[in-house]
């Protein structure tokens, strides 16, 4: 029997009843979405549309005694990933990848691929150094004062990177993923003009530092980079996060705390592709770090610079140092190493290779040897043997000492064999550096001495001769050399300062279970021996002696400033320790010094600076070094030194030059040392061309009266030898 179709009039109830259900389905479901999923529906919308991100605080910047911009920052570009907008899909992402790779390899070829340790380009440390090969970069780092390896500009590999979004999405899924860093302007570009084929993959501007004077500098600002492992754990407890960056080499280091920024954090509103559309509002807004004002005069910086290269390649060398010093207060005018580096390429991400180079050289450029590199200081070093034998009474202004008690005069003396005293055949001999032309000194008084830098003399006063004179003996030498600040570090503002070498009859036993003997006080007199100084120690010492017996801690930083030029620190001179040298004993020594330079036998008469009156001392150290050939009649090769300041009646100035393997002190380091001291001169005292300044003529008599009856009856050495040490 077949059932009867519905009327029209039910059919239409049975839609309406339908239409009601599912209207109250509908109605239930917006009531639960609204009102009882909705404050958490609305927290899960605003998490993606506003994002809360750091904003880095800007690094304090440098500038140099007239307010010559050293150092600022510059916007760097990271391409990054954000982990939350990558493709879920590990192919999809792989083929994301692949094409922002191809993208950075068509604009910058040259930027490497990290690759994992073990591979064939791996890293610049070898994969074992104690197997034999160079050492690691850590090892080389920690010898020119650097906590660390710097950061290395190169990329992930496809691989890291998916692995590392795939990480992040664990507990990160908005912190940016860094897949290239420091790209060029170049790179950025092309990345943004592709965005829209590369969800997830944005450009992420951060300040990086520029270092505008780069290698004239480098020495002392330094550079940045991340933060080295082993101070990851120090760093955080200081409120560092670990990919922060802080100063790894130089005044970067050193005033890390004062430079460093404070970051902030903003809302920010992105749109459906993870792109910024505005700022919300700061959280915690960023504060920029405090500034540095230097000792440093960049002009005179860039003079010293250009002197020194100009006088190595006249000597044919390679290695240099020249320091400017005011000695009133111990403040570094300019301060030179060569060869040095570029600290841009450390701003702005150094390739392994281009590091790798620099660990390679032999001449070191990473290392600043004005503080870190230890040579023997020759005859510069005689001025802390002349103020000891005087202090002492070992000598006065007036005792002659030299090379004539065995009637000749020929730059010879001999030290006795304890064994055999009175055979003179087991004698040794020590020379003067005149001797290698045929004659000698003859008897001179300590001022003399200093000016023709004669051997002999220094000799007796330190060591003693025979059982006719009583020298100052090793002990007391040893006292005046640290009084003098060798064998400890001088305090200066920079990372990797070396001691330095005091040798003692202790450590001679310890180090080669030999006695000392006389002959090894005699060639510590003259700075020769084992007694080991860097440039800045030398410098301090002729300080000491130019501004009457202080010594100061090298200073390179005058004030920490903030960035509305608040002073927020001063820093004043800091006395180290005035020397226990009585005033009158100085003032030989300085009189000394003044000979050298203005006297006709002075070593240094070669040096003129119009209308300025200069005190100097210059020096001649021999040494080896199994790459450096010996020179004709089997010598050793030598080191050239040269120490000043001036002007000689108020000082302004103290100076120091030294050139590794140059020869004579007065043929090498003195024309390098002279053109200093005049540039600094002509910076100061600009010439006048509309008129014409009075030569002064500046006698022994004028200057120091008295001092023409002290240096007399010796041979005349500018009808003999010129030049000398």
């Amino acid at each position: 029997m077949l059932s009867r179709p519905l009327p029209p009039s039910g059919r239409l109830a049975i839609l309406r009843g339908l239409i009601v259900v599912v209207g109250i389905v509908f109605i239930a479901q917006l009531v639960r979405i609204q009102f009882v999923q909705g404050q958490g529906l609305r927290a899960r919308a605003d998490e993606n549309r506003f994002r809360l991100v750091e904003v880095r605080g800007q690094r304090g910047v440098m500038y140099d005694r007239n307010g010559q911009l050293l150092v600022r920052n510059r916007p760097s570009f990271d391409i990054v990933a954000i982990p939350s907008n990558m493709p879920s899909d590990e192919e999809q992402m792989r083929a994301l990848l692949e094409r922002l790779e191809q993208i950075i390899d068509d604009s910058e070829a040259d930027l490497p691929v990290h690759q994992q340790p073990g591979e064939a380009e791996a890293s610049p440390q070898p994969a074992d150094p104690a197997a034999g090969d160079e050492a690691a970069p850590e090892s080389a780092a920690a010898a020119v004062g650097q906590q660390g390896q710097p950061e290395f500009r190169q990329r992930l590999s496809i691989d890291e990177a998916v692995e590392q979004v795939d990480a992040a999405m664990q507990g990160g899924a908005y912190r940016p993923v860094v897949i290239a860093g420091r790209v060029s302007s170049e790179t950025a570009f092309a990345v943004a003009e592709e965005s829209h084929n590369l969800p997830g993959i944005q450009l992420s501007i951060a300040p990086v530092r520029e270092y505008l004077t780069g290698p004239l500098t480098s020495q002392l600002i330094g550079f940045v980079g991340p933060i080295p492992e082993a101070f990851v754990a120090s760093y955080t407890e200081a409120g560092y996060r670990s990919n922060d960056q802080v100063g790894l080499a130089g005044l970067e280091t050193t005033f890390e705390k004062a430079l460093r920024g404070r970051d902030g954090r903003r809302n920010i509103e992105v749109d459906v592709n993870g792109r910024e559309v505005r700022t919300v509002g700061d959280i915690f807004p960023s504060a920029p770090g405090n500034n540095l004002v230097l000792t440093l005069d960049a002009r005179l910086q860039a003079l010293m610079e250009e002197a020194l290269t100009r006088g190595l390649e006249a000597a044919k060398a390679q290695v240099g140092v020249a320091i400017a010093m005011d000695p009133k207060t111990g403040e570094v005018l300019g301060m030179v190493s060569l060869p040095t580096y570029d600290n841009n390429l450390f701003a702005r991400g150094i390739t392994a290779a281009e590091y790798q180079a620099l660990i390679d050289d032999k001449r070191l450029p990473l290392l600043n040897h004005a503080i870190s590199a230890l040579y023997p200081p020759g005859s510069v070093f005689k001025i802390v043997a002349a103020s000891g034998a005087l202090q002492e009474g070992v000598i006065d202004e007036t005792t002659r000492l030299g090379d004539s008690f065995d009637g000749r005069v020929d730059g010879i003396i001999y030290v006795d064999n304890r064994f055999f005293p009175d055979d003179m055949r087991y004698a040794q001999p020590f020379y003067c550096w005149i001797h290698s032309y045929g004659t000698g000194h003859y008897r001179v008084a300590v001022r003399e001495a200093l000016a023709v830098s004669c051997d002999t003399f220094f000799y007796q006063i330190s060591g003693g001769y025979r059982k006719t004179f009583e020298g100052l003996g090793i002990d007391k030498l040893v006292d005046y050399t640290r009084t003098f600040g060798f064998g400890e570090p001088t305090g200066i503002d920079l990372p990797g300062e070396n001691p330095g070498l005091v040798p003692t009859p202790r450590w001679k036993r310890l180090t080669y279970a030999e006695t000392w003997s006389a002959g090894d006080t005699y060639n510590m007199s003259i700075g020769q021996g084992a007694l080991l100084s860097t440039p800045m120690q030398v410098l301090n010492a002729t300080v000491a002696i130019a501004n009457g017996g202080a010594l100061y801690r090298p200073q390179l930083v005058r004030q920490i400033v903030d960035t509305e030029g608040n002073v927020v620190e001063e820093f004043g001179p800091e006395l180290i320790r005035n020397l226990p040298v009585d005033p009158e004993v100085v003032d030989i020594v300085r009189e000394g010094l003044w000979a050298a330079v203005n006297s006709p036998n002075g070593t240094a008469k070669a040096l003129t600076v119009p209308g300025i009156t200069v005190a100097g001392k210059t020096g001649t150290a021999e040494f080896y070094d199994p790459d450096i050939p010996l020179k004709a009649n089997d010598r050793l090769p030598t080191h050239a030194w040269f120490t000043a300041f001036a002007p000689y009646e108020d000082p302004e100035i103290a100076i120091v030059v030294f050139v590794y393997n140059g020869g004579e002190g007065s043929a090498v380091a003195l024309p390098i040392g002279q053109e200093i001291l005049r540039g600094y001169f002509n910076l100061k005292y600009p010439p006048q061309p509309l008129e014409i300044a009075p030569s002064a003529a500046i006698t022994p008599t004028e200057s120091l009266p008295g001092i023409e009856a002290l240096i007399t009856d010796t041979l005349p050495l500018s009808d003999t030898v010129e030049g000398g040490e």
